[in-house]
């Protein structure tokens, strides 16, 4: 069984309680953030919630952090851009 989610307009699956960051990283994803300032690329770092560098927009609401969201059939998650909020 799989979960089917779009990130960045592709298709995507995931594992049932697989998180996003589990599954980006199991796409061969390494970077779904860019900095506020410079636009620098950013991925899961620490995996367990305490630093901000995995934070992804999904279904339109943004700072969600990756590595702790677990993947929802249908979510549609895209890369965000600095505070998300631009």
């Amino acid at each position: 069984m799989s979960v089917d989610f779009t990130f960045d307009g592709r298709p995507m699956t995931a594992r049932p309680g697989q998180t996003v960051g589990g599954a980006l990283l199991a796409a061969g994803v390494q970077s779904w953030r860019t900095t506020r300032f410079g636009g620098k690329p950013r991925g899961l770092f620490c995996g367990i919630g305490v630093c901000f560098d995995c934070l992804v927009t999904v279904n339109g609401e943004p700072n969600v952090r990756a590595c702790l969201a677990p993947v929802s059939a249908g979510d549609v998650v895209v890369t965000q851009v600095g505070d998300g909020r631009e």
